[in-house]
């Protein structure tokens, strides 16, 4: 075991990992990364297929991004942005994003470190901006089966996955679920050329059911990303849209992992023409070169809580490194390399030619639903693919398969037994190649 390693193994505990397997199995220690590639401290090279958690779009070893922020923490390395002060880093951040979200009329920016913080944030927004407009009973917030928005307790509450939730409960009140969009193994047991988008009117159904009066906000990542990489069906959005129109309903947009490129347009939402009332990013937002989380709201929102001192309309929230100048100028460094090397449009094309080489892989029986948008793709692994019928969970399947890609020196996430896709925008056309390749002898050794 390396030096490295066994410093792991001493002091180290892992998010969302079952640190026991850990004394059977050597840690991939990560010293060091170019493009889409990172090297261990043994030395090994590996194709990173799931981009450092979705967000390694620019790819590794970015220099112009280090220059950023150290010329930035040279000038200054601190500052906060409490009680109306700001530093020039922040500043010219948030115009570049309202700038960016000109086509769903953001009108403002709340800065924190990270996505779970940015969805708290618009969480607590939406419910205090009701309660400005004189409705303080509209505080519910809908979410779906499925998604994924962050570990605080709020984004946790509106998280759909059971096993992040159970050990936490009691969560926080006021939220509730509905089904996802998971047109390959419908929840209704219905067609998608039939289905008359019942996952979208399940909304409608939710907010009657629950009284209107009482709902504040629905809480959506436009590609569900956690729950299965999950591409909504043509349509959804634009009713999930009406339905919160009619109902005085906002809508929340959870772009932590579809914004800046990801699906091939700017943001996730864009496919759908959609326009929320609030959008969330992370994670692309800097490439992961440092932390840091964004929140904007539209002009309606913000000038509910214009007001004086002493009329309770002060938003009470923050966090001490919001609007972070390092990350900040990382952000600036990362959205100009985004846009001058057009990764935006290179996610759609190589994530044309992705999907296109994992629907050859539909030869095998063994897979069952091959979908992508941009460089967010899917492979859901089955038991047969003319039943659908999936592998026992006990079995593990999606994790051996990955395990078995790290001999190949690819990085890839299993979600239960779906593989998914997300490399950096960079990632080179033989490097998607050779995770195909590598994907085919698995499935062709699977006896």
């Amino acid at each position: 075991m390396s030096r490295l390693a066994k410093k792991y193994q001493n002091y180290y505990w892992s998010p969302f990992t079952q640190m026991g397997d850990l004394a059977e199995k050597e840690p991939l220690v990560v010293v060091s990364g170019d493009g889409a590639t990172v090297t261990t401290d043994v030395g090994d090279t590996y194709i990173d297929v799931h981009g450092a958690l979705w967000l390694a779009n620019v790819g590794y070893g970015r220099t112009e991004i280090a220059d950023a922020v150290y010329d930035q923490m040279k000038r200054l390395s601190w500052f906060p942005s409490f009680d109306g002060m700001a530093n020039d880093a922040a500043l010219n951040l948030a115009e570049r994003l309202i700038g960016l979200a000109d086509r769903e009329n953001m009108s403002r920016v709340f800065f924190s470190s990270g996505g779970s913080e940015a969805n708290e944030t618009a969480i607590k927004m939406s419910r205090q901006y009701w309660r400005l407009k004189g409705k303080a009973q509209k505080y519910k917030i809908i979410s779906r089966h499925r998604a994924y928005h962050g570990v605080s307790m709020g984004a946790l509450s509106a998280t759909g996955i059971p096993e992040n939730r159970k050990n936490f409960e009691p969560l926080v009140p006021g939220f509730r679920h509905i089904e996802a969009p998971y047109c390959y193994r419908c929840p209704f047991e219905l067609d998608v050329e039939s289905c008359g988008l019942m996952c979208a009117k399940e909304l409608e159904r939710t907010i009657e059911f629950e009284d209107p009066d009482t709902v504040a906000a629905f809480i959506g990542e436009p590609v569900m990303g956690a729950g299965g990489m999950l591409v909504p069906p043509d349509g959804y959005w634009q009713e999930i849209r009406r339905i919160c129109d009619e109902h005085d309903v906002l809508i929340i947009a959870d772009e932590v992992v579809t914004g800046f490129g990801r699906t091939g347009t700017m943001f996730g939402g864009r496919h759908w023409d959609l326009v929320p009332d609030i959008m969330v990013f992370a994670k692309a937002l800097t490439s992961g070169y440092q932390p840091l989380g964004a929140t904007l709201v539209n002009e309606d929102i913000f000038s509910a809580y214009l007001g004086k001192y002493g009329e309770g309309k002060e938003f009470l929230h923050g966090t001490t490194y919001a609007g972070h100048p390092a990350a900040c100028a990382a952000a600036m460094a990362n959205l100009d390399i985004i846009q001058r090397e057009g990764l935006v449009e290179q996610a759609r094309e190589k994530g044309e030619y992705l999907l296109a080489g994992l629907e050859e892989l539909r030869r095998f029986p063994r897979v069952g639903d091959v979908s992508a948008l941009g460089l967010m793709a899917r492979l859901e692994l089955v038991e047969d693919a003319d039943t659908r019928a999936p592998l026992p969970p006990a079995d593990r399947t999606g994790s051996a398969v990955s395990e078995k890609l790290l001999d190949h020196n690819i990085i890839l996430r299993p979600l239960g037994d779906t593989l998914t896709f997300s490399p950096p925008l960079v990632i080179e056309y033989e490097q998607i190649d050779r995770v195909l390749e590598a994907i085919g002898a698995i499935l062709t050794d699977w006896k």
